[in-house]
Protein backbone atom coordinates (compact mmCIF):
# COMPACT_ATOMS: atom_id res chain seq x y z
CA UNK A 1 0.00 0.00 0.00
CA UNK A 2 1.03 3.43 -1.11
CA UNK A 3 0.91 5.49 1.72
CA UNK A 4 0.38 9.29 -0.06
CA UNK A 5 0.28 12.68 2.21
CA UNK A 6 -1.80 15.62 -0.06
CA UNK A 7 -0.79 18.92 0.26
CA UNK A 8 -2.82 21.56 -1.63
CA UNK A 9 -4.72 24.57 -0.62
CA UNK A 10 -7.60 24.52 -2.35
CA UNK A 11 -10.31 22.91 -0.39
CA UNK A 12 -12.50 21.46 -3.38
CA UNK A 13 -9.10 20.44 -5.29
CA UNK A 14 -8.23 19.29 -1.98
CA UNK A 15 -11.45 17.19 -1.02
CA UNK A 16 -11.60 16.09 -5.05
CA UNK A 17 -8.65 14.52 -4.88
CA UNK A 18 -8.91 12.78 -1.06
CA UNK A 19 -11.96 10.99 -2.91
CA UNK A 20 -10.22 9.76 -5.60
CA UNK A 21 -7.25 8.73 -3.75
CA UNK A 22 -9.37 6.85 -0.88
CA UNK A 23 -11.05 4.93 -3.94
CA UNK A 24 -7.96 4.08 -5.63
CA UNK A 25 -6.43 0.03 -5.24
CA UNK A 26 -2.91 -0.11 -3.63
CA UNK A 27 -2.80 3.74 -2.59
CA UNK A 28 -3.64 5.18 0.94
CA UNK A 29 -4.42 8.82 1.89
CA UNK A 30 -2.59 8.75 5.31
CA UNK A 31 -2.68 12.72 6.03
CA UNK A 32 -3.33 16.24 3.90
CA UNK A 33 -1.47 19.39 4.74
CA UNK A 34 -2.97 23.35 3.25
CA UNK A 35 -0.27 24.87 3.19
CA UNK A 36 3.71 24.29 2.45
CA UNK A 37 4.69 24.50 6.32
CA UNK A 38 1.99 22.57 7.38
CA UNK A 39 3.09 20.21 4.64
CA UNK A 40 6.80 19.98 5.98
CA UNK A 41 5.42 19.15 9.30
CA UNK A 42 3.72 16.46 8.56
CA UNK A 43 5.64 14.85 5.75
CA UNK A 44 8.23 14.73 8.57
CA UNK A 45 5.31 13.16 11.13
CA UNK A 46 3.58 10.68 8.87
CA UNK A 47 6.52 9.10 7.12
CA UNK A 48 4.72 9.12 3.34
CA UNK A 49 5.64 7.28 0.69
CA UNK A 50 4.64 9.55 -1.70
CA UNK A 51 3.96 13.09 -1.28
CA UNK A 52 1.42 15.34 -3.76
CA UNK A 53 2.41 18.78 -3.90
CA UNK A 54 0.89 22.00 -5.20
CA UNK A 55 3.01 24.66 -5.95
CA UNK A 56 1.06 27.44 -5.26
CA UNK A 57 0.63 27.34 -1.28
CA UNK A 58 0.73 29.62 1.69
CA UNK A 59 3.39 30.63 4.18
CA UNK A 60 6.34 28.76 1.72
CA UNK A 61 5.35 27.48 -1.81
CA UNK A 62 5.72 23.90 -2.79
CA UNK A 63 9.17 24.20 -4.24
CA UNK A 64 10.47 25.52 -1.33
CA UNK A 65 8.61 22.67 0.89
CA UNK A 66 9.74 19.90 -1.41
CA UNK A 67 13.40 20.94 -1.07
CA UNK A 68 13.02 21.29 3.09
CA UNK A 69 11.45 17.92 2.82
CA UNK A 70 14.53 16.39 0.66
CA UNK A 71 17.09 17.63 2.77
CA UNK A 72 15.34 15.36 5.92
CA UNK A 73 14.46 12.66 4.02
CA UNK A 74 15.79 12.37 0.01
CA UNK A 75 13.82 8.88 -0.18
CA UNK A 76 10.15 10.03 -0.04
CA UNK A 77 9.02 10.56 -3.55
CA UNK A 78 7.60 14.02 -4.13
CA UNK A 79 4.58 14.62 -7.64
CA UNK A 80 4.17 18.14 -7.97
CA UNK A 81 0.51 18.73 -8.62
CA UNK A 82 -0.51 22.16 -10.02
CA UNK A 83 -1.76 24.54 -12.68
CA UNK A 84 1.38 26.17 -12.89
CA UNK A 85 2.69 25.17 -16.71
CA UNK A 86 5.71 27.52 -16.89
CA UNK A 87 9.30 25.93 -17.47
CA UNK A 88 10.83 27.95 -14.65
CA UNK A 89 8.62 26.51 -12.38
CA UNK A 90 9.23 23.15 -13.89
CA UNK A 91 12.97 23.14 -13.58
CA UNK A 92 12.97 24.58 -9.91
CA UNK A 93 10.64 22.14 -9.05
CA UNK A 94 13.18 19.48 -10.36
CA UNK A 95 16.19 21.40 -9.22
CA UNK A 96 14.61 21.16 -5.47
CA UNK A 97 14.09 17.46 -5.53
CA UNK A 98 10.47 16.52 -7.27
CA UNK A 99 10.34 13.78 -8.91
CA UNK A 100 7.31 14.04 -11.25
CA UNK A 101 5.46 16.71 -12.38
CA UNK A 102 1.65 16.39 -13.17
CA UNK A 103 -0.82 19.34 -14.60
CA UNK A 104 -4.32 19.54 -12.71
CA UNK A 105 -6.29 18.86 -15.85
CA UNK A 106 -4.97 15.48 -15.93
CA UNK A 107 -7.90 12.76 -15.58
CA UNK A 108 -7.84 10.50 -12.53
CA UNK A 109 -6.58 7.71 -14.10
CA UNK A 110 -3.21 9.52 -14.95
CA UNK A 111 -3.27 10.92 -11.32
CA UNK A 112 -3.36 7.69 -9.88
CA UNK A 113 -0.62 6.38 -12.57
CA UNK A 114 1.27 9.41 -12.26
CA UNK A 115 1.68 8.52 -8.24
CA UNK A 116 2.73 5.05 -8.53
CA UNK A 117 5.18 5.83 -11.46
CA UNK A 118 6.77 8.22 -8.79
CA UNK A 119 7.05 5.14 -6.52
CA UNK A 120 8.48 2.66 -8.41
CA UNK A 121 11.45 5.32 -9.03
CA UNK A 122 10.32 5.58 -12.86
CA UNK A 123 9.32 9.47 -12.68
CA UNK A 124 6.48 11.28 -14.63
CA UNK A 125 6.02 14.37 -16.41
CA UNK A 126 2.94 15.24 -17.91
CA UNK A 127 3.09 14.99 -22.00
CA UNK A 128 1.98 18.82 -22.54
CA UNK A 129 4.48 19.95 -19.68
CA UNK A 130 7.43 17.45 -21.65
CA UNK A 131 6.43 18.72 -25.26
CA UNK A 132 6.33 22.42 -24.37
CA UNK A 133 9.74 22.53 -21.97
CA UNK A 134 12.03 20.01 -24.69
CA UNK A 135 10.43 22.28 -27.84
CA UNK A 136 11.80 25.42 -26.24
CA UNK A 137 15.26 23.90 -25.29
CA UNK A 138 17.64 24.51 -27.90
CA UNK A 139 20.63 22.37 -28.48
CA UNK A 140 24.29 24.07 -29.71
CA UNK A 141 24.97 23.33 -33.51
CA UNK A 142 28.02 22.88 -35.21
CA UNK A 143 29.32 21.78 -38.44
CA UNK A 144 30.08 18.24 -39.00
CA UNK A 145 33.33 16.67 -41.31
CA UNK A 146 30.60 17.06 -44.47
CA UNK A 147 30.10 20.49 -43.87
CA UNK A 148 26.40 20.28 -42.89
CA UNK A 149 25.15 21.87 -39.79
CA UNK A 150 23.78 19.39 -36.95
CA UNK A 151 23.26 19.35 -33.04
CA UNK A 152 26.15 18.99 -30.72
CA UNK A 153 26.74 17.47 -26.85
CA UNK A 154 27.62 20.67 -25.42
CA UNK A 155 30.97 20.45 -22.98
CA UNK A 156 30.60 17.80 -20.57
CA UNK A 157 31.44 19.30 -17.30
CA UNK A 158 29.74 16.53 -15.19
CA UNK A 159 32.10 14.01 -15.66
CA UNK A 160 29.85 11.52 -17.86
CA UNK A 161 31.92 9.03 -20.11
CA UNK A 162 30.96 8.49 -23.93
CA UNK A 163 29.66 5.61 -23.03
CA UNK A 164 27.23 6.66 -20.25
CA UNK A 165 26.48 10.09 -22.97
CA UNK A 166 24.99 7.65 -25.46
CA UNK A 167 22.73 5.92 -22.17
CA UNK A 168 21.81 9.35 -21.24
CA UNK A 169 20.34 10.35 -24.76
CA UNK A 170 18.89 7.29 -25.04
CA UNK A 171 17.04 7.70 -21.51
CA UNK A 172 15.80 11.05 -22.87
CA UNK A 173 14.30 8.94 -25.42
CA UNK A 174 12.37 7.26 -22.45
CA UNK A 175 14.06 3.83 -23.04
CA UNK A 176 14.09 1.42 -19.79
CA UNK A 177 17.15 -0.73 -19.06
CA UNK A 178 16.34 -3.48 -20.83
CA UNK A 179 15.88 -1.42 -23.76
CA UNK A 180 19.36 0.31 -23.32
CA UNK A 181 21.23 -2.69 -22.85
CA UNK A 182 19.33 -4.28 -26.33
CA UNK A 183 20.19 -0.86 -27.91
CA UNK A 184 23.21 -0.86 -27.07
CA UNK A 185 24.49 -4.47 -27.14
CA UNK A 186 25.40 -4.87 -23.10
CA UNK A 187 23.69 -6.75 -20.40
CA UNK A 188 21.46 -5.15 -18.58
CA UNK A 189 23.37 -4.90 -14.89
CA UNK A 190 25.78 -2.51 -17.24
CA UNK A 191 22.90 -0.73 -18.32
CA UNK A 192 21.72 -0.25 -14.80
CA UNK A 193 25.05 0.43 -13.64
CA UNK A 194 25.82 3.35 -16.31
CA UNK A 195 21.83 4.66 -15.36
CA UNK A 196 22.73 5.11 -11.53
CA UNK A 197 26.69 6.04 -12.19
CA UNK A 198 25.09 8.91 -14.33
CA UNK A 199 22.29 9.82 -11.66
CA UNK A 200 25.06 10.21 -9.19
CA UNK A 201 27.14 12.20 -11.40
CA UNK A 202 24.46 14.17 -12.42
CA UNK A 203 23.39 14.90 -8.33
CA UNK A 204 19.96 14.09 -9.44
CA UNK A 205 17.45 11.30 -7.77
CA UNK A 206 15.37 9.99 -10.72
CA UNK A 207 15.73 9.35 -14.36
CA UNK A 208 12.89 11.95 -14.52
CA UNK A 209 15.18 14.73 -13.08
CA UNK A 210 18.41 13.36 -15.26
CA UNK A 211 16.29 13.97 -18.00
CA UNK A 212 15.65 17.66 -17.89
CA UNK A 213 18.66 17.84 -16.56
CA UNK A 214 20.45 16.41 -20.03
CA UNK A 215 18.23 18.49 -21.89
CA UNK A 216 18.53 21.70 -20.22
CA UNK A 217 21.98 21.74 -20.18
CA UNK A 218 22.05 20.20 -23.74
CA UNK A 219 24.33 17.31 -22.69
CA UNK A 220 22.26 15.01 -25.75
Amino acid sequence: MIKVLLVEDHELYRMGLSMLLDKADGISLISEAADGLDGVKKARDSAPDVILMDIGLPNIDGIEATQRIKDFNPEVKILIFTSRDSENDVFEAFKAGADGYIMKGATPEQTVSAIKAVYEGVGWIDPNIAKMVFSNLQRPVAKTENGMTGPKRADNSYGLTDRELDVLELMVEGLSNPQIADRLVITRATAKAHVHSILQKLCVSSRTQATVTAMKEGLV
